[in-house]
């Protein structure tokens, strides 16, 4: 392959990235401001929000920089630029999960979700890294942490409005216990 940034042959791939995360980004922040208050009253939860909008984002910003023509040398660049940026939301989790293990627990955060974004922050990285060797083939490591990251994201998501359910759950049984007459 030849040294030029091959965008055309990765356009279709990228669009359905790109756009499938800022369609994840819409719906993350209608999710979110239904149960606004069960996120706003649980740290942990908060945290996982912004994170998994932080990840939306790095992936619409990646398959936007992949998409844009330029040279590959600053393509690589940007890429590790960007993903040594984001590497920094997994490592804070993993710092503060260390400090309040039993919190994360609690509200069902697990240390191999970390694991799986650092992993994939080093395989962006990996294409930046080889994209700045003027090697095409970088771009698939890009695209694979980015399909990493959406999946992730998705389930991620999953276990946050499972969490929130089991909340709103069990506030709606403490309200109708209040509410109940004594017994006799």
């Amino acid at each position: 392959m030849g040294s030029a940034n091959q965008p055309e042959l990765w356009h279709d791939l990228l669009v359905v990235l790109g756009s499938s995360a800022a369609a994840l980004i819409g719906l993350l922040f209608i999710a979110t401001s239904l149960h606004l208050k069960e996120i706003v009253n649980n740290p942990i939860l908060q945290r996982r929000a912004f994170n998994n909008t932080c990840y939306l984002l790095l992936i619409l910003v990646e398959t936007l920089l992949v998409l844009i023509p330029q040279p590959m040398v600053i393509l690589g660049a940007e890429l590790i630029a960007l993903n040594l940026l984001g590497l920094w939301l997994p490592v804070r989790f993993v710092s503060t999960f260390f400090r309040n293990k039993e919190a994360y627990r609690l509200a069902g955060g697990q240390i191999h979700r970390a694991a799986i974004f650092i992993a994939s922050f080093l395989i962006g990285i990996a294409g930046g890294v080889i994209l700045t060797q003027r090697l095409n083939w970088g771009v698939y490591l890009v695209v694979v942490s980015c399909i990493i990251f959406l999946v992730r994201v998705v389930f991620t998501a999953w276990s946050i409005m499972i969490f929130v359910g089991t909340l709103e759950g069990q506030d709606v049984t403490s309200r109708a216990g209040e509410r109940s007459p004594p017994p006799r």
